[in-house]
């Protein structure tokens, strides 16, 4: 059973030039646009099939999914309270399937407070069950940080080491461009771009989300986020 828990980080000033964009290596065009490919590798195998402890090294998994499309039917509504679209309505539904037949489930989603946000969330959980039993935190700084330059990543980092514990080896978090796109390029040294609905695979090993925030979470580079793809609504799985 999920637990909501309103909550605040408050974003940190970190300076965009700390990310170079020298470090962000250019990939083709269609590894952040197209189809998600995902290899399935022994090492991947092992980590979805081989119980952890806490004292062991897990892989850990993060998932970056921009909220589905939202309306702007009504201009007079601030945007913080736009509601998805049926298109976006439509998406959420076919994502939380993709995700499910990929064994991407999360057990910690932290996400922006905004409606399209919380409603693209609730569709997930409506449609796989497992969604619902996820630890869920909203917290109203994702919504802000995702328009300030260069800030998101680490915001994201803090949020993750405080809310995450050693057990839990995926989360999600949930929220805006253009700061959820910087931050997955950021994170996985590759240049993504993230659509509407669009969730980016990442992953990295440590015995602790604390020893990812000291080493998966540096800058791209080697020991970074090992990019896995992008899922879309329309992904064939």
């Amino acid at each position: 059973m999920n637990v909501i828990v309103p909550s605040l980080v408050e974003p940190l000033q970190v300076p965009y030039n700390n990310y170079k964009k020298s470090q962000i290596k250019k990939v083709p065009k269609c590894v952040g646009v197209g189809s998600l490919v995902i290899v399935t590798n022994q090492d991947q195998q092992t980590s979805t099939s081989t119980e952890t402890t806490p004292t062991s090294v897990a892989a850990r998994r993060l998932i970056l999914l921009r909220h589905a499309k939202s309306s702007w039917e009504n201009r007079s509504i601030r945007d913080h309270d736009r509601p998805l679209s049926r298109t976006g309505q439509r998406d959420a539904i076919k994502l939380s399937q993709n995700l499910l037949k990929l064994g991407w489930i999360p057990q910690l989603i932290l996400s922006s407070d905004a409606l399209r946000t919380r409603e693209t969330l609730k569709i997930m959980q409506e449609q796989v069950q497992a969604f619902s039993e996820a630890e869920v935190h909203f917290i109203s700084s994702f919504y802000s940080v995702a328009a300030m330059d260069g800030q998101t990543a680490e915001h994201l980092r803090q949020a993750i080491c405080k809310y995450s514990r050693d057990e839990i080896n995926t989360v999600m978090c949930m929220g805006h461009n253009r700061g959820w796109e910087e931050a997955a390029s950021v994170l996985s040294g590759v240049t993504v771009e993230l659509k509407t609905c669009n969730a980016a695979l990442l992953e990295a090993t440590g015995k602790s989300w604390e020893e990812c925030s000291s080493q998966a979470f540096s800058l791209a580079g080697p020991g970074g986020w090992k990019f896995q793809g992008i899922v879309k609504p329309d992904t064939a799985v």
